[in-house]
């Protein structure tokens, strides 16, 4: 409280400094300074002519050229003289503004500001997240933070999936409930928790996952996490048909450039539900009047010319990705580990190329 009044103090003087000379009068002008000179040499002249250091014609002459220069003078400073100000309109805009600026201050302060957040002490002030701290670290002190304020809902959901990917599952667990409590039911917050859950069972979705999932697709039929993982329940409990159905409903619905398109595609291909590749719209366009055979023809073809190009040209990570999900999907597993081998080979000498290639081998799931 102290430490406000102080600065209440100084915003008042730093006003007051500012404003106080408007709300004083303006003392009468004197004239210029030229003006000045020449007078003084008007009266310099008289004592010389008294002393006997000139004479009379000198000094008349004087006179005459030094009255010539006075005239000039004042009449230009009575023309660039600052007009006097209204006194009482200075003083009234001086009292408004010292009132007016604390009231305009506070006024944004009170609804934008925390005037009762409590002290922020030194040693939390200094302490900066530094980038090669440990995560373990960063996570001890929101966790610490979190035990002071167990309903910072905020803090639990960013918390929970640090948690999941550090593999402490039951931990992630507890702040996926604690994220839902506090910051707000939602589909995606129900699918992560029923993940999470996973992993403390060692992704098996158990019953408890399995009815968070259903909450999420509940509240949001185009969840995409949890349906995928319900479909993985369903292969789980060796009905392969009713997983089978609910991926290819994903691809139906699912835009073409869906991320977790080929992770849905390499399940199928998984449980025996192979759907064919998805074909440019030029090609669907003419595949549309088609037979089942001379659809797949095409289909093969245009496999076999991705193939022909990229032996020349190896260096298209998401064309050789395309290739293996092909060859997957048309359940030529074979074809496709074949492809992996030539795909690796060609970008092993780039390691951002070979690193890409892993991470999209991982989403058809095959080893990275």
């Amino acid at each position: 409280m102290t430490l406000w009044f102080v600065f209440a103090l100084m915003t008042v003087a730093a006003v007051f400094a500012v404003l106080w000379p408007l709300s004083r009068s303006r003392p009468a002008d004197t004239g210029g300074s030229e003006v000045v000179v020449y007078r003084d040499q008007l009266a310099e002249i008289d004592r010389d002519m008294a002393s006997g250091n000139i004479g009379a014609a000198e000094a008349e002459a004087a006179r005459i050229e030094i009255s010539r220069r006075l005239l000039a003078a004042a009449d230009q400073s009575g023309r660039e003289g600052p007009p006097k100000g209204n006194l009482k309109l200075r003083r009234v805009a001086a009292t408004l503004a010292l009132i007016g600026l604390p009231v305009v201050a506070a006024g944004f302060y009170l609804p934008l500001g925390s005037p009762r957040l409590g002290d922020f002490p030194l040693a939390e002030r200094s302490r900066v997240a530094d980038a090669n701290q440990p995560l373990a670290d960063l996570v001890a002190q929101v966790e610490a933070h979190l035990e002071k304020n167990p309903t910072d809902g905020r803090g639990w959901s960013v918390l929970a999936p640090v948690l999941s990917r550090l593999g402490r599952y039951d931990d992630a667990v507890r702040a996926y409930r604690n994220s839902i409590t506090y910051a707000g039911d939602s589909a995606d917050r129900r699918a992560d928790l029923g993940e999470a859950l996973m992993g403390t069972a060692g992704g098996v979705v158990t019953a408890d996952a399995k009815a968070e999932f259903e909450r999420a697709v509940a509240q949001s039929a185009d969840n995409a996490k949890a349906t995928y993982f319900l479909g993985i329940a369903a292969e789980q409990d060796g009905r392969k048909a009713e997983a089978a159905a609910i991926w290819k409903g994903m691809l139906a619905k699912a835009p073409a450039d869906a991320p977790w398109r080929p992770l849905v595609q390499a399940a199928l291909v998984r449980v025996g539900g192979v759907a064919a590749p998805t074909l440019p719209d030029g090609a669907m366009a003419a595949a549309k009047d088609m037979s089942e055979g001379d659809r797949n023809a095409m289909i093969h073809g245009m496999v076999d010319r991705l193939a022909t190009r990229l032996k020349q040209n190896g260096d298209d990570v998401e064309g050789w990705l395309r290739l293996v999900r092909a060859y997957l999907v048309m359940g030529e597993r074979g074809k496709a580990m074949s492809a992996l081998a030539d795909a690796r080979q060609a970008v092993a000498k780039d390691a951002d190329r070979l690193r890409q290639l892993n991470e999209g081998l991982k989403n058809l799931g095959l080893d990275g």
